[in-house]
């Protein structure tokens, strides 16, 4: 079974447009970066890539490529709210130390994007503030060597909690700020 939904490019493919950009970040990682971004209302625009590696020399996403998907993807999937968001990450039948430790690398990118896009103004309701706080302390874990099914379990609802999360942090951020600007 795999992790992404159809319409996230594969990891694989995101891989592989990033090895010939020359970016040594990992995908997950990356993706994580661009969603944080999105989530603390920056903007999704084909510069993305070097806002988000705070890069200026950095070449857009080639257009119709792996990592223009990723950008309008994440998007549309923040923006539905019907809970469809995905992570970026590696397929249930790698090896948990692979999994936990690609996770571990969204959150550290998350964190990133999102404090580049949201600076100190965020407005977090204080769910947002506790999620962001438990991204946090998830982006500081160290993947785990071996695991039993117990572990694989926590390490699925670890993913779930950050997807839902990212979704809290995008409507403090992004579709609470809108909603404001609609009141003014």
């Amino acid at each position: 079974m795999s992790h992404n939904p159809s319409n996230l490019p594969s990891l694989p493919d995101v891989d592989k447009e990033m090895r010939e950009l020359g970016l040594a970040t990992p995908a997950p990682e990356l993706h994580g970066a661009l969603c944080g971004w999105l989530a603390g209302g920056g903007e999704s625009s084909d510069a993305w890539l070097s806002r988000v590696l705070v890069d200026e020399q950095l070449a857009g996403a080639a257009s119709g490529g792996a990592l223009e998907a990723l950008r309008r993807t994440s998007e549309s999937q923040l923006e539905d709210r019907s809970f469809d968001f995905a992570l970026l990450l590696p397929d249930a039948d790698a090896a948990i130390e692979v999994r936990s430790g690609a996770l571990f690398d969204w959150c550290r990118g998350f964190l990133g994007g999102f404090g580049l896009a949201a600076g100190d103004r965020a407005k977090l309701s204080d769910e947002g503030s506790e999620a962001l706080e438990d991204i946090a302390r998830l982006a500081a874990a160290q993947p785990q060597e071996e695991g039993d099914e117990e572990d694989e379990e926590a390490l699925v609802e670890i993913e779930e909690f950050v997807r839902v999360a990212v979704l809290l942090l995008h409507g403090d951020c992004v579709l609470a700020a809108r909603h404001r600007q609609r009141l003014n």
